[in-house]
């Protein structure tokens, strides 16, 4: 509810006044920040792995309840779940470290064990607090009820009559949403999910809140920043991605970056022909995967007796292979376009388990709810209305240069029928002390994005990984330069003097 205030109004203006006295709520939220988290065992049931994995850590759960919107604390309430692993070193206690993965929309509530252990002795000073961002995982849920999970990141096809029909499925996903959520979609936002972790932060009963945050995560930290300044503690942004580069179409500015990627694993993938049978030469491999890409804008490939790979999905699943340059990711890649070359010339082909697990999220909607929150978040924060004939022209300029990336990274979303945005975008004007890591090849958060921020807030220190092309470094790519320095500042506090590099 609002808050009344008394105003002295000349007898002379109004004749009479009827004047009403409220007593004002000098916090509106102090019922959220001032409610007890009631731990609880992580387990929902036998099948929950998850849980088990929590408990068996020694961890434990909570659900927190907050305002659906912040604007009117006195109405709806929702959840969000949140685990907890505690600080054993309580003579050198920091305080909570709140963990996200990214997304927009990923679950979070694992993070405690999968970081614990890259941070050592730091770790041994936070309360690792893992977080299912609001509607996300096991907080109040999201679901538009949707056929595919691909929809954030679908193809534009190779002529306008595949394009328009991206336009028919990008309106009818929005109107799915609507129909199912409207009543919530406009508070399903970063700025909101950041209020969330402030309430969080109240409800440990700490004074601060540390933060590390990956990809998306870099973004909701940037944004706790700004709506939280005096309570942000120690920061660790891990891909980041700067404001200017935010945006319904998530890779729109990487086109170049991800065709490197693409050329380089292709190099990869030639010096290995005898194991992969792709090509001799990166050409050669290109040309592989350009058949791959013909064959299914002229018909679906199929995959095993279940999936259809058509030209919207299929440079989805090539993409998410060029996140990383490990060879082990790389190698995965490779297996999977040596099938789908199969596929391409007709042959029957049966996917690897991981292959179908990705269609199945792709493809079914069996990916409906996560791929719902993504969209929700993103166009709830800034959603467009440029036009349907905008994106085909961007598609268009970009698919010569940028053959795999470009009619992705340009295509109409669904934000393009979204309601507008019920608060502006996020403008950072402060100078968070944080260290921001970003590899110089990150075909994802790009390293201009990471530069971007360094200078924006001069009071943060940059840690570059010079020649990887990686998206998420700490923890992730094995890389003790990295993994030291990081724990370092988690550890003391203390940045760098300066911006440091390490090496691929």
């Amino acid at each position: 509810m609002s808050t009344f205030r008394a105003f002295a109004v000349c007898a002379a203006v109004l004749a009479a006044t009827a004047t009403t006295t409220a007593a004002a709520d000098p916090d509106p939220l102090a019922r959220f920040r001032s409610q007890h988290a009631d731990w609880h065992a992580c387990t929902l049931g036998p099948g929950d792995e998850l849980g088990q994995k929590l408990d068996a850590a020694g961890a434990d759960c909570a659900d927190i309840t907050v305002p659906l919107d912040y604007a009117e604390p006195g109405g709806r309430t929702i959840t969000v779940a949140i685990s907890r692993l505690k600080a054993t070193d309580t003579a050198h206690r920091v305080g909570p470290l709140l963990l996200n993965d990214g997304g927009p929309a990923g679950p979070s509530l694992h993070m405690p064990l999968t970081k614990s252990e890259v941070m050592g002795e730091a770790a041994d000073r936070y309360d690792l607090i893992g977080m299912d961002p609001r509607f996300v995982g096991r907080s109040t849920p999201l679901d538009c009820g949707w056929d595919l999970g691909s929809a954030p990141l679908r193809s534009a096809g190779a002529n306008r009559a595949a394009y328009r029909q991206e336009v028919a499925v990008a309106r009818d996903l929005a109107g799915r949403c609507k129909r199912a959520h409207g009543d919530v979609l406009p508070y399903v936002t970063t700025r909101n999910t950041a209020r969330d972790m402030d309430v969080i932060r109240a409800a440990l009963g700490e004074e601060a809140l540390s933060y590390l945050g990956y990809s998306y995560g870099s973004y909701l930290g940037e944004v706790y920043t700004e709506l939280f300044p005096d309570r942000t503690g120690r920061m660790v942004l891990d891909g980041v991605m700067s404001p200017e580069h935010y945006s319904p179409t998530l890779l729109r500015g990487a086109e170049a970056a991800n065709e490197e990627a693409l050329r380089a694993w292709a190099s990869w993938a030639a010096a290995r022909h005898a194991t992969y049978r792709l090509g001799a030469t990166r050409g050669q491999v290109l040309a592989t995967v350009r058949h791959i890409l013909d064959a299914a804008a002229q018909k679906p490939l199929r995959i095993g007796e279940e999936y259809l790979l058509d030209e919207h999905v299929l440079p989805a699943v090539l993409i998410g292979g060029l996140g990383s340059d490990l060879d082990e990711q790389r190698a995965k890649l490779a297996a999977t376009v040596r099938l789908l070359a199969h596929a391409a010339d007709r042959e029957p082909v049966e996917p690897s388990e991981a292959l179908a697990g990705q269609l199945e999220f792709l493809l079914t909607g069996a990916g409906s709810a996560p791929a719902s929150q993504m969209t929700a978040i993103v166009c709830g924060d800034v959603a467009e209305r440029r036009g349907v004939g905008s994106y085909w022209r961007a598609v268009q300029a970009s698919r010569e240069r940028f053959p795999l990336a470009g009619p992705l990274s340009n295509n109409i979303t669904p934000c393009e029928f979204w309601d507008r945005p019920a608060e502006a975008p996020t403008v950072l004007d402060n100078d968070a002390p944080a260290l921001l890591v970003n590899a110089t090849g990150d075909p994802r958060t790009l390293y201009a994005g990471a530069q971007a921020m360094r200078e924006q807030w001069p009071s943060s220190r940059l840690l570059t990984v010079d020649g990887a092309r990686q998206h998420g470094l700490y923890g992730e790519y094995g890389n003790a330069c990295v993994d030291e320095r990081v724990n370092a500042y988690l550890r003391t506090g203390r940045l760098p003097a300066h911006d440091l590099t390490c090496e691929a």
